[in-house]
């Protein structure tokens, strides 16, 4: 941007003072420039008497005044007659002052006079000078965008902002147009810039794929998918959470979806929408025969929501995964989704962590599913303040269920006696293959009968139990079993209070067992003791371990060194990462394991990555 400057049509004036030598009279001369044109004026000022007092102390104690009056504008002394006055100390030179302020009053306001009415001249006659073309403009509220690709103009929008806003909304349009996978999360581009896209979606036969989540779109923006979603059939995943729709927005989609005939996945989490939402849902589910998966996590949906879908899965035929973690079901919305899961033989996946459904919830629900025609895989009750009398349910579903392969009952209370009936119920379960039961207040007791489900099952592959005090009793327990039994390949021991002597169990079955690949025993207070027990067993060709977590575990320098001896003595070690972070190792325990990772690689060319 460049500024414009024009030549100035006005000057400051100039104020002249002379001396008719002819006349003997004094002369004061005013001058200035206004729109090119010269101003003059000229005028007499009277006679200027200039007095000069000058004190001096006598040795009589008087003081001596001199007064020289001169007349037009010679200031030499040989014109003027000079007088001199002598007079007692205690007389005061009153008539000389009047002299000096009649003389100068005069002129001062002439020129006082003289430089208001300039001022005003130049107010009124100069033009103001232009705004420079660099100042910057106050912008528009919002952005103003058509829905014609390109011609998105704002009113009040800087030129150089309006390109840049043209370009990336018509590269978005352009992505639309080119790939079947989009991700246009997070870009902000509000109601104004998805009515702007929506053109390139509405006969769009390319895009299969589309997230459009966290971009600052409300109710108004969803009456642009009115169009999309009744005409686009090639689209089948639809990604909208983030977004501040609300029930009003949730109305609008769901119109558009009941016909509509391509969309399988829909992501709505956290997208502000209450009962009245789920309720517009419910019955898009009811006439829509596409839809597979419906995320409705972190929302407001309370009991009225949970029974409008509950209802509705009496009636759809074809949704597979349900989502409502981080709701408001509580006991009544579990128990209306149950009975509408006794009459539904789609639903594979339900999830309902968060919900606060207590042991009573968990009753009703656990009734609902053991009608439930289908084959439900997968079960998602974490942080639901259930307890050992909710366990005892689940146990009671666990037991006769066929096709459940993953149950989640992470951060609730069941304790040990909870344990002990999960534990019974999955020496009868021939399908369960991830269970987490982490965070649960289990102890040394409640795992042991955890451990010896173990001994005879096969098919457990992943365990969490993380975030329980087992101790080293609850370690030795598992690593006697694992040791040479089971199947686990991802075994989560953080939080659990094990300590150096149960690091020591683990290391010794790491030595034997050759099915764990992923071991997390972050927040043990393991120290140098317990990582010095683990190097032991990293010595011992053991190819099956390939993470190995221990995170805030209280290590040293000590330790760090003994784990990098260990990866330098073993050429096969099957470590591919390894986590060290928030520990006590220094610079020197870091170069330590450098050197080892960097010894692993040129011995064996795997490349191992370590956090510290």
């Amino acid at each position: 941007m460049s500024s414009i400057s024009s030549p100035s049509l006005y000057s400051h004036p100039k104020i002249r003072l002379e001396v008719d030598e002819k006349y003997g009279r004094q002369l004061c001369s005013v001058s200035c420039r206004i729109n090119g044109l010269l101003c003059f004026t000229r005028s007499v000022i009277p006679r200027l008497t200039v007095v000069r007092i000058t004190p001096r102390r006598l040795h009589s104690g008087r003081i001596v005044t001199r007064a020289a009056a001169f007349e037009g504008g010679d200031s030499g002394r040989g014109r003027g007659s000079r007088r001199v006055y002598r007079e007692s100390q205690e007389a005061s030179p009153v008539a000389p002052l009047k002299e000096i302020g009649s003389a100068v009053l005069p002129a001062g306001a002439f020129v006082v006079v003289v430089f208001v009415m300039w001022k005003l001249v130049e107010k009124i006659l100069v033009p103001k000078p232009s705004k420079s073309v660099d100042e910057p403009s106050k912008t528009g509220h919002g952005v103003k965008w058509s829905v014609a690709p390109g011609t998105n103009l704002p009113s009040r929008f800087g030129d150089k902002a309006l390109r840049e806003a043209k370009l990336r909304l018509n590269d978005f349009a352009k992505e639309l147009r080119t790939f079947s996978i989009v991700d246009m999360s997070g870009r902000n581009f509000g109601d104004d810039g998805l009515f702007f896209l929506a053109e390139s979606l509405v006969y769009n036969q390319v895009v299969e794929e589309v997230s459009f989540a966290a971009n600052g779109i409300t109710a108004d923006g969803m009456k642009a998918f009115d169009g999309i979603l009744r005409s686009n059939v090639a689209l089948k995943s639809l990604d909208l959470s983030g977004n501040s729709i609300g029930d009003e927005g949730l109305t609008y989609l769901c119109s558009a979806l009941s016909e509509n005939s391509g969309i399988q996945k829909l992501q709505l989490s956290s997208c502000d929408f209450g009962d009245e939402g789920a309720k517009a849902i419910a019955e898009m589910l009811k006439n829509n025969s596409t839809l597979r998966l419906i995320d409705l996590n972190n929302n407001l949906i309370e009991f009225s929501g949970f029974s409008s879908l509950g209802s509705a899965l009496l009636e759809n035929k074809n949704l597979v995964s349900l989502y409502l973690n981080g709701n408001y079901g509580g006991p009544l919305g579990a128990s209306a989704l149950g009975k509408g899961l006794e009459g539904n033989k789609s639903l594979r996946e339900l999830f309902l962590q968060g919900n606060s459904i207590g042991d009573e919830g968990v009753r009703a629900l656990i009734s609902g599913l053991t009608h439930h025609k289908g084959k439900l895989t997968a079960l998602n009750l974490a942080n639901n303040s259930i307890s050992a009398e909710g366990a005892s349910h689940i146990a009671q579903y666990i037991k006769k269920s066929k096709s459940l392969l993953w149950i989640n009952l992470y951060m609730n209370d069941i304790k040990d006696e909870g344990a002990e009936k999960i534990a019974e119920a999955l020496k009868q379960n021939r399908s369960i293959t991830n269970i987490d039961l982490g965070g649960n207040d289990i102890h040394a007791q409640g795992i042991t009968e955890i451990a010896r489900v173990l001994k005879d099952n096969s098919l457990i592959t992943a365990l969490e139990l993380g975030y329980n005090p087992i101790g080293p009793d609850g370690a030795k327990a598992l690593s006697e079993v694992l040791k040479f039994n089971g199947n686990v390949k991802d075994l989560m021991l953080g939080w659990c209070q094990i300590g150096p002597t149960g690091a020591e169990y683990i290391a010794d079955m790491l030595k034997y067992n050759d099915t764990i690949c992923s071991l997390d025993l972050r927040a043990n207070g393991l120290r140098d003791e317990g990582a010095i027990c683990l190097a032991r067993s990293l010595k011992v060709v053991n190819e099956a371990l390939t993470s190995l977590n221990l995170g805030f575990n209280e290590i040293r320098d000590e330790g760090a060194y003994a784990i990098a001896q260990a990866l330098k003595s073993n050429e096969d070690v099957g470590l591919t990462s390894l986590n060290l972070m928030s520990n006590f190792i220094t610079k020197l325990g870091q170069v330590a394991i450098t050197d080892a990772t960097d010894h692993v690689y040129e011995m064996s060319e795997k490349e191992l990555n370590v956090v510290f």
